[in-house]
């Protein structure tokens, strides 16, 4: 695929890490002021709406995404609908996230059907549109799928149209079969802070392709975003400490089967067994040994503060959109600052 948006700024979001749901709109408007392009909540240990709610209330010019929120732990009307009121209350500058989880978290955390996700969730965006067509263009509802059934709606359920149309829909994708089921029906594709670069030009950005062909769209209309792993420090001490500590989270990614095709493609396969072992016996800390130099560099951009946007840009310019910086460590906000600086800068 070729880089459509090369010479363009890349958009910087950042992820909503406050202590609780009450800090969230100081730290919203913070992230505002900063500089930061979009705001992204998560379905972790909280909800990933009501956070965004707070959000909407307390910025003006930020984009608020879930980052994203678990589509198969609800179904399509349920997510239409809370889509429909934030996109209204932020007035258009809400993205819906959406993400698959894995089986056992489906049917073990949530208690829900789990079967064919690509499939479903293609599925899943496409009802959704059609809700969204009913309520904004009064389309009849009548959506018969395989998993999702959608043909009742009466005035008293219907919001009527709303003056911002519908939120774009984000999908989480490591897999090409998801990935390109994003490319086919979705308005931007997150993928996942487990790749690299060279897994997002041969095995994404192909996948991506194919999507977009199958419905007939460029790849203009279409959004790349990502978690990009960095790692940096001002000092010897702490970046060893964000060394580590990136070390842990790819070695943490590496243990899904899931994720073991981004392995492969390196030639580091049998990695993701031996991860996998050491998974369930707790061995957090090795797990992290087991991920070299090598690794590391091709997972994450590790460089000097004032290095770390001009790699970005190198690896990703004109081909991810917006990015947001993983960096599971403790560093000074000034420095992401200043790396927001330079990938804005022409």
């Amino acid at each position: 695929m070729q880089a459509v948006h090369e010479g363009e700024q890349m958009k910087v979001d950042s992820g909503v890490m406050a202590a609780t749901i009450n800090d969230i709109a100081t730290r919203a408007k913070e992230l505002e002021d900063i500089g930061y392009d979009g705001l992204l909540t998560a379905e972790t240990s909280h909800d990933p709406f009501f956070p965004a709610l707070i959000a909407a209330e307390h910025t003006e010019r930020i984009d608020i995404g879930t980052g994203i929120a678990v589509a198969f732990a609800r179904n399509p009307m349920n997510l239409a609908s809370i889509g429909y009121d934030l996109q209204s209350f932020s007035e258009g500058r809400f993205i819906l996230g959406l993400g698959s989880q894995v089986r056992a978290h489906i049917e073990k955390r949530f208690s829900m059907p789990w079967s064919h996700p690509a499939a479903r969730m293609r599925e899943f965006i496409l009802a959704m549109r059609a809700i969204w067509a009913c309520w904004n263009d009064g389309a009849k509802l009548d959506f018969r799928g395989d998993f999702y059934q959608h043909t009742l709606m009466t005035p008293f359920f219907n919001p009527g149209p709303s003056p911002y149309g519908a939120p774009k829909v984000f999908l989480a994708a490591v897999g090409e079969r998801m990935t390109e089921v994003a490319g086919e029906v979705a308005d931007g594709v997150i993928i996942h802070g487990f790749t690299t670069e060279r897994y997002v030009k041969e095995v994404t950005l192909p996948a991506i392709e194919r999507g977009l062909a199958k419905a007939g769209r460029a790849r203009t209309s279409f959004e790349i975003s990502g978690p990009l792993f960095v790692v940096t420090a001002t000092d010897d001490q702490s970046f060893e400490q964000a060394s580590q500590a990136v070390r842990q989270q790819i070695a943490f990614y590496g243990s899904t089967p899931a994720y073991r095709g981004v392995l492969e493609l390196h030639g580091w396969g049998e990695l993701q067994t031996e991860l996998n072992a050491l998974s369930k016996q707790g061995e957090w800390v090795k797990m992290g040994e087991l991920i070299d130099d090598d690794m590391l560099h091709a997972f994450a951009v590790v460089a000097e503060p004032e290095e770390v946007g001009v790699e970005l840009k190198r690896r990703y310019g004109g081909v991810v959109d917006r990015c947001s910086f993983y960096a599971p460590y403790r560093s000074d906000p000034e420095r992401w600052s200043r790396v927001i600086a330079d990938l804005k800068a022409a």
